[in-house]
């Protein structure tokens, strides 16, 4: 019985040697690895998913926004069909019958 003792504390002692050897190398390295790789980024967060706003039945609706024509005043659209027309090369009594009409548009 005595030879079971110690070939059992041997087979224990053997056992204990190959867990020490394994808790050694805590970090694995992959094949074709490196150990001077530095490590991979963390993941990126999820995307955010926002719900749209539900329109209620009773709410009173938004009043549209008229956007008016920036004519300029009388003066300015005078001054800048006389100009056109000077331009164009009409004469004194041409560019004012022009002027005129243009303005008035």
């Amino acid at each position: 019985m005595r030879p079971m003792k110690s070939s059992s504390i041997l087979m224990g002692a053997v056992l204990w040697a190959l867990v020490a050897v394994s808790a050694a190398s805590a970090q694995y390295i992959p094949p074709g690895g490196s150990q001077f790789n530095p490590p991979l980024p963390p993941p990126p967060p999820p995307p955010k998913i926002e719900v749209p706003a539900i329109p209620q039945m009773d709410a009173p609706l938004p009043l549209p926004r008229v956007q008016g024509l920036q004519r300029g005043s009388f003066g300015d659209r005078i001054r800048r069909c006389l100009d056109e027309g000077a331009a164009a090369g009409l004469g004194p009594n041409e560019r004012a019958a022009y002027s005129r009409a243009c303005a008035n548009q």
